[in-house]
């Protein structure tokens, strides 16, 4: 464990010094609620409560000024500047102090006189700002009366009882290594990348505010994001004088322009790391780790603190708790040289965990290469058709989005699969039934054309890509059923998973012509590679299942159950696509007998601008896939990479 100062989320400005008659004001209204335990008026009691009440009013509200004109034994600029460092030492959020022992059944007299001595007990609340439990602690002052007035005599222990001369606060922070991201096998997802860590020795810096001032201006990263300036003070004023604070880590070579600038900053130290943080494939899904800017931690909250490296995309966000852990904070008291001499109160964090995966890298290798020199867009997504692990997740030219599972296309002929099954449901069809190709067809006002054919079975016209038959055969298919048949694999349903997913949307037609345009993929029908993985699946087991990417079932929420379609129609369905592979559209990724599928080129207007997209679905015995490909290719041709590769 690494051991660090950690700021605090701050609560506003410091109240600043009162005039005489401001600071009266203030007295008066805040002595019923500081010392609401008295039952007499606040000025009626002649004994040392005005003498202690009056310095923690002072002290509450910011007048270390007034505060140490009540006190004796020391140099008053001396008692002022410790009181006012306490809220500095601990950047703490807001300080309250109240007369007496806030201890439930407590019957110890909170002012003890004895002649002209006298002690007096009180209670210290700290607000660390980490949305936490304040730190509460009992103080013990000790009073004399000098020329009939009481006075505080002033030691190091008012501030805290175990505070000596000499000493001061800091608030230290042990953080946890990060835990890796795996794999299905256990093993790390991740490469060792080389980076900076920029930090600063706080006692050495002759102007910390300019310093971090000069920081925060240089570090206009990933879009214009910057550290918030005011919490990175607050964290180098509370550091430990004497040891190195990092205060951010910039990976290589990503940053270098930003990292030679700060290496001129007077006061701030840089050293050169090495770490495993970089994903070392499917970095969309992944994830990269990055400096906790001010929106970042809008996202993440407490405990993180600004600098802090964080997840900033994919898993490493999603999962940053559970990667990274809480740190153990802790207040402590040091000397002059920066040494710890005692731990006054710790807040125990939380161990960082493994995040496990279902990726397979030999799949995913596989994936990528056949994307790989693309002029287009592309995705694919891999899975596991008698479990719905997701294995591979691949993405090429997609300017770092996660495609393979949230693009939204239309599928095209390849939701075929989805009206087939339709068809062998409701209108009691088998691959075998006769069926019809035109040229052109025209149904509820809507036009469909494709190369004629003539006359054969389903499975043969399906495996040459005839819109037109299914156009027909729409005719014989309710809008419910379609419907019904789409949600049974899965689409537009909530899986579950855990990380960003487009499940895929089919409207319900509200005419024949946008019903016989759902039968062919078009319209307002939308999918993702993902969604059409797992279609493939069930038309290879008879039977959809939720998909899943972490092998720990507490980092998901809950999946919907599998859901399986007619025997008989799944059997018809696999003779369809049989077909398709050995003698349609998708013959050329047929590298063996078991490679079943169906390619198909939809395309549609984005923008006002007309757009393509090839598609293959298929599988190849338990492996299912879907490639989407932004752009005409031959993607049977891409299948057959991937599967002999």
């Amino acid at each position: 464990m690494s051991m660090t100062n950690r700021g605090r989320r701050r609560a506003g400005a410091r109240t600043p010094l009162l005039s005489p008659l401001r600071r009266r004001s203030v007295a008066l209204a805040a002595c019923g609620a500081l010392v609401g335990t008295m039952t007499t008026g606040c000025w009626a009691e002649p004994s040392a409560m005005p003498a202690v009440r009056d310095f923690l009013i002072a002290w509450q509200v910011g007048n270390y000024e007034a505060a140490a004109g009540r006190t004796v034994g020391a140099d008053r600029k001396q008692v002022e500047d410790a009181l006012g460092r306490v809220r500095q030492q601990l950047d703490a959020a807001s300080l309250r102090l109240s007369l007496g022992t806030e201890v439930e059944g407590s019957d110890v007299d909170q002012i003890v006189k004895k002649g002209d001595e006298a002690d007096a007990r009180f209670t210290v609340k700290i607000d660390l700002g980490e949305n936490g439990q304040p730190w509460q602690y009992p103080g013990l002052m000790h009073l004399r009366r000098v020329g009939g007035k009481w006075k505080v005599v002033w030691d190091p222990s008012i501030i805290n009882t175990k505070l000596k001369q000499g000493q001061r606060l800091a608030v230290v922070t042990e953080v946890p290594k990060r835990a890796p991201i795996t794999d299905t096998a256990g093993r790390t997802a991740l490469r060792e990348i080389g980076a900076y860590q920029f930090g600063v020795f706080p006692g050495q810096l002759a102007d910390p505010r300019k310093t971090i001032d000069q920081l925060v201006k240089e570090t206009k990263i990933d879009g214009g994001r910057r550290l918030d300036g005011e919490r990175l003070l607050g964290r180098v004023r509370s550091a430990p004088p004497q040891t190195f604070l990092p205060l951010l880590t910039l990976q290589a070579p990503d940053h270098n322009a930003v990292s030679q600038r700060l290496a001129q900053i007077p006061g701030l130290r840089f050293q050169g790391v090495r770490a495993p943080i970089a994903p070392a494939y499917a970095p969309e899904l992944i994830g990269n780790l990055g400096p906790a800017t001010a929106d970042r931690l809008q996202q993440v909250g407490a405990p993180y603190q600004p600098g802090d490296t964080i997840g900033v995309s994919g898993i490493q966000l999603l999962q940053q708790r559970r990667l990274a852990g809480t740190p153990t904070v802790s207040v402590v008291a040091q000397d002059e040289t920066g040494k710890t001499t005692e731990r006054l109160r710790s807040w125990p964090g939380l161990e960082p965990q493994e995040v496990q995966t279902t990726l397979d890298p030999g799949y995913q290798k596989h994936a990528d290469d056949a994307l790989a020199g693309l002029p287009y867009p592309a995705s694919m997504t891999v899975v596991r058709p008698s479990t719905g692990e997701v294995l591979a997740v691949a993405n090429h030219g997609t300017g770092d989005k996660n495609l393979a599972f949230e693009g939204q296309y239309p599928p095209g002929l390849t939701f075929g699969i989805v009206s087939a099954l339709a068809l062998f449901s409701q209108a009691g069809m088998k691959q075998s039934t006769e069926t019809t190709c035109p040229g052109t067809v025209t149904v509820g006002g809507k036009t469909f054309t494709n190369r004629a054919r003539p006359d054969s079975t389903f499975a043969n016209h399906f495996a040459a890509s005839c819109k037109t038959t299914l156009a027909q055969l729409s005719s014989k298919v309710d809008a419910q059923t379609l419907l019904r048949e789409a949600s049974q694999l899965g689409i537009g349903k909530n899986w579950g998973l855990g990380v960003p997913a487009f499940t895929g949307s089919v409207p319900a037609p509200a005419n024949d012509g946008e019903k016989a345009a759902t039968m062919v993929g078009e319209g307002a029908v939308q999918v993702s590679p993902l969604a059409m993985a797992l279609v493939a699946a069930a038309a290879y087991t008879g039977t959809w299942k939720p998909p899943y990417v972490f092998k720990d079932p507490s980092t998901t929420a809950q999946a919907p159950q599998a859901q399986s379609p007619p025997s008989e129609s799944i059997s018809n369905l696999k003779r369809v696509l049989n077909r398709t592979a050995s003698r349609g559209n998708a013959r050329g990724a047929r590298v063996s007998g078991d490679v079943v599928g169906v390619a198909a080129l939809a395309t549609y207007n984005e923008g006002g601008r007309p757009k393509t997209v090839s598609w293959f679905i298929g599988s190849s015995g338990d492996r299912a896939f879907a490639i989407a490909v932004e752009g005409a290719v031959n993607t049977p041709k891409l299948v057959a990479k991937f599967l002999g590769g």
